[in-house]
């Protein structure tokens, strides 16, 4: 009998914060080009610009990141008191949710009655238990919020670089623009179904979303701008 592999999917959150950061660093620098090359006459224009807002992206994003894994350990260790302080304070209702929490898996009274005993002997296991199953709350890694942050921030930088590269190479901002829009919506298709893939969805529905998506934004800013170089 060939023995069950179990395929799931590893490192989420670094997957999270690469598509997070990736995904802005694609298309917003890439929609920011696009108008500008609507709106300039030098491709010198562009790069600068460019490159001060990928620069204000990353630290922005890997900020929000910092925050985001912050404030999510800090309301960890919130509920960690509140729950040893209420195994110490009210251990029987306590007990009782414990014994709640096995009956909504099917256990009968006499083992949901025992399971709680055994748990309240050892006070770790009791409250991790009660982190977990009552609240909903995984220990977050303590290293989260820096890592989110490089991970974010690092991600923006590589995917803002994509669009900007052209101009470093074209005379033109609007021949700069069309090497643009060939280089990002490859890596745009790439990344949407690689991003598609790890997920478990369809790889090519994901990657021409992810296209849609960056073109349109784009498409939005190239016009806008157009339009009021013209007024």
């Amino acid at each position: 009998m060939t023995e069950h592999q179990e395929r799931h999917l590893q490192s989420s959150d670094f997957l999270t914060d690469i598509v997070i950061g990736m995904s802005d660093g694609l298309t917003v620098p890439f929609a920011l080009a696009a108008g500008l090359s609507a709106a300039v006459s030098s491709t010198g224009i562009i790069i600068t610009a460019g490159i001060a807002e990928i620069a204000a992206g990353a630290i922005a994003m890997g900020l929000g990141g910092y925050l985001a894994g912050k404030t999510e350990l800090d309301h960890y260790q919130a509920e960690l008191r509140r729950e040893y302080q209420e195994v110490e304070t009210v251990p029987e209702t306590e007990k009782k949710e414990v014994r709640d929490i096995f009956a909504r898996l099917g256990l009968s009274e006499e083992i949901r009655q025992k399971a709680a005993e055994e748990m309240a002997q050892n006070k770790k296991l009791w409250v991790d238990f009660m982190m977990k199953y009552e609240l909903g709350l995984d220990k977050p890694d303590p290293r989260r919020a820096r890592n989110s942050a490089l991970n974010i921030g690092l991600s923006y930088v590589v995917g803002g670089i994509v669009p900007l590269s052209p101009y470093f190479f074209t005379g033109t901002p609007l021949s700069g623009l069309k090497y643009s829009c060939i280089v990002t919506a490859i890596c745009l298709l790439v990344f949407g179904y690689f991003k598609a893939s790890v997920t478990g969805q369809s790889p090519w529905k994901g990657a021409l979303r992810v296209l849609l998506i960056g073109g349109l934004a784009a498409a939005a800013a190239f016009f806008v701008a157009r339009l009021f170089t013209q007024a």
